[in-house]
């Protein structure tokens, strides 16, 4: 079987398909790629079926050696790559030969990058998914220096199922800079636990990503804590991919791909769906605003 060498590994290299949605009653969050259409355009460009396993960077990115020719693409956060030193895209089919080194460099824009090798990594699956999931602990290991994954059968056309044309540019599958955005975001479930001060305060606030984000959460800085009417705290409820939960430091964060399936902090709003692999983008240091959807 073709295998992929990790060459060098970066700070937090990871497994990650769509994840294993479904075992939530079992206390199993779903995990998978945080930011979703980068890994699904990476896919597309290779070839691959959207939820094939591929690798997800954090800041400083990987390098990887395939031990035959492969078609591989590179998404996500934005970065320098190079095949054996020579520049290559991202967001563009790239073939490697065999035995070259691809290295995906420091994030420059975004902080995960996605790395779809032609055929997909095939480790083995739990529980329907390859997804490395940093809070529970399924899933394969995040790697390390020299570990060797291996590479599945190539099984559909670069740029697509449809044959479209290999080198064709995935719109928005590369991170543009940004020190500001603004995500929708909807109240509840719990906003009646807070005071009308504190969703003004939530709304109004440029909130900082904090350096202790993490694929379980994106934490927020900010001078003001979200004041509560409510005192106390909820006995342990469902989460959802995007809930805004404030704990008791008043200080919201916002949970991502790795988030526990119940928490006990009030969530004041979720962040709608296309909005979280944006917050899953965001360098600490960005800031961050929500908008009311109505």
């Amino acid at each position: 079987m073709t295998a992929l060498e990790v060459v060098r590994a970066g700070p937090l290299t990871t497994v990650q398909d769509l994840g294993r949605p479904g075992w939530a009653h079992l206390g199993v969050p779903r995990s998978g790629a945080v930011d979703v259409p980068a890994l699904r355009a990476a896919n597309r460009l290779v070839g691959n079926p959207a939820g094939t396993a591929g690798l997800e960077t954090t800041l400083r990115g990987c390098a990887v050696r395939v031990d035959v020719e492969r078609l591989v693409a590179v998404t996500g956060a934005r970065a320098d790559v190079t095949v054996d030193g020579a520049p290559a895209p991202q967001a563009r089919v790239v073939p490697v030969p065999a035995g070259a080194v691809l290295d995906v460099g420091s994030a420059t824009a975004g902080v995960r990058s996605y790395v779809a090798v032609a055929g997909g990594l095939a480790v083995e699956p739990v529980l329907g998914s390859r997804a490395t999931d940093t809070l529970s602990g399924l899933g394969p290991p995040a790697l390390r220096d020299g570990d060797v994954l291996p590479v599945g059968d190539e099984v559909g056309w670069p740029g697509g199922t449809d044959g479209a044309d290999g080198a064709e540019v995935t719109d928005g599958a590369v991170v543009a800079p940004a020190r500001e955005v603004t995500v929708g975001l909807r109240t509840g479930p719990r906003d009646d636990w807070f005071t009308a001060e504190a969703l003004d305060l939530l709304t109004a606030t440029p909130w900082t990503v904090s350096p202790a984000s993490n694929r379980v959460a994106a934490r927020l800085a900010g001078s003001p804590s979200l004041p509560r009417a409510v005192p106390g705290e909820l006995p342990s409820e469902g989460l959802v991919l995007g809930a805004v939960q404030v704990p008791s430091d008043g200080r919201p964060l916002v949970f991502l791909a790795d988030h526990p399936t119940t928490g006990g902090y009030p969530v004041i709003g979720v962040v709608e769906p296309r909005d979280v692999p944006v917050v899953g983008q965001l360098r600490p240091g960005a800031r961050l605003r929500f908008g009311l959807v109505c």
